[in-house]
């Protein structure tokens, strides 16, 4: 008997859980929206390998203009 109450309890809790993952994902904008596709469709539609690639690129990018920046001096007191 409580073997089954755990488990009846804990399919209600991943059945809360479900229904707030729900409620949270429909209230980001562009929900139902393909990846990669705009309202008016003006941006492609990109595969993930494409995408990852293009993420990769700019990761770089970022992390070399970061390392191009001088760095603050700091004196010693």
């Amino acid at each position: 008997m409580r073997g089954v109450l755990g488990v009846l309890s804990l399919l209600i809790v991943v059945a809360v859980i479900g229904l707030l993952a729900k409620k949270q994902v429909g209230a980001l904008p562009g929900a139902g929206i393909a990846s990669g596709t705009s309202v008016n469709g003006s941006v492609p539609v990109v595969n993930p390998q494409q995408q990852s690639q293009q993420l990769q690129k700019h990761v770089k990018r970022s992390v070399e203009d970061a390392m191009k920046q001088a760095r603050p001096e700091v004196e010693d007191k």
